[in-house]
């Protein structure tokens, strides 16, 4: 069996995207962490299929693993994408809405940008100390679809991201879901630059939507931040978190950034 699929890139979170409308295909973790392989596959930091949404709750819903052929409950780079492919697919022009684990996400295309608007965040702490082998760190924590923590650095090039990140994600303090790692820097007023370690692909990332955007909301907590925050990521692009602020949280949280199509190929699946 062939898997016709299409590699692409959420400001550098890359992804490969397949359809399976027709429901034929059925992938094992192990056959998800070989296509995810960047040495024996396609390579990607995950796998998205497309397939009908049987609740009624959105116009399609999404089967999607991290890289390691675990579940991955969210994306924000990767709706972003997903989003993308089903406007390349089906043609549609002004939106689309598509079913995840973590709940309905809603897009909205602006040439080859996206925005989609993602479920409230849950579970937000603020100023937890957190004991390391390297010391002792103020971690503040959300989850934007995805566990996050996220930890102010006064220089994102100097960060431990693979280190201090992997210590961090399988952290007592995390058990037992463990958490995404952002390494944040103040580059200014509603301006930051994020580092990610991502959970799942055990290592960092160009970029990671739902850190990003965890990252602005508790910089509107920490720092007093305002809507829109621009973020840039390690990739280079820059990313925009949209919000409104309430006594218990955020509502209407919108992240804005690229998606872009790399190229698409076929490759053979071994026999089941």
């Amino acid at each position: 069996m062939r898997l016709e699929f299409v590699k692409m890139s959420g400001a550098g979170n890359d992804f490969i995207v397949a359809d399976n409308r027709s429901g034929a295909l059925s992938l094992s973790r192990e056959e998800v962490a070989r296509l995810c392989h960047r040495q024996f596959g396609i390579g990607a930091d995950g796998l998205m299929l497309l397939v009908p949404c049987r609740s009624g709750k959105a116009d399609w819903a999404w089967q999607f693993w991290n890289s390691d052929g675990s579940d991955a409950e969210m994306c924000g780079n990767g709706a972003r994408c997903f989003a993308r492919y089903i406007q390349r697919l089906t043609g549609v022009t002004g939106g689309t809405s598509f079913e995840t684990a973590a709940g309905v996400i809603a897009a909205t295309f602006h040439d080859d940008r996206v925005t989609v608007t993602l479920t409230p965040p849950q579970s937000l702490r603020l100023g937890e100390e957190v004991r390391t082998t390297t010391g002792l760190f103020t971690v503040h924590s959300l989850n934007t679809g995805v566990p996050h923590a996220v930890v102010y650095v006064s220089d994102a090039d100097q960060a431990m991201v693979q280190a201090l990140g992997r210590e961090f994600r399988f952290h007592e303090h995390f058990k037992p879901r463990g958490t995404n790692v952002n390494f944040v820097e103040v580059k200014g007023p509603n301006f930051i630059r994020v580092r990610t370690y991502e959970r799942g692909v055990e290592g960092e990332t160009l970029a990671c939507g739902t850190g990003v955007t965890a990252s602005a909301l508790v910089s509107s907590r920490v720092h007093g931040f305002t809507s829109p925050v621009r973020v840039v990521v390690q990739g280079g692009d820059e990313l925009e978190v949209h919000f409104e602020t309430t006594s218990a949280g955020f509502q209407n949280v919108r992240l804005n950034g690229p998606a872009t199509f790399v190229f698409e190929g076929s490759i053979s699946l071994p026999p089941p």
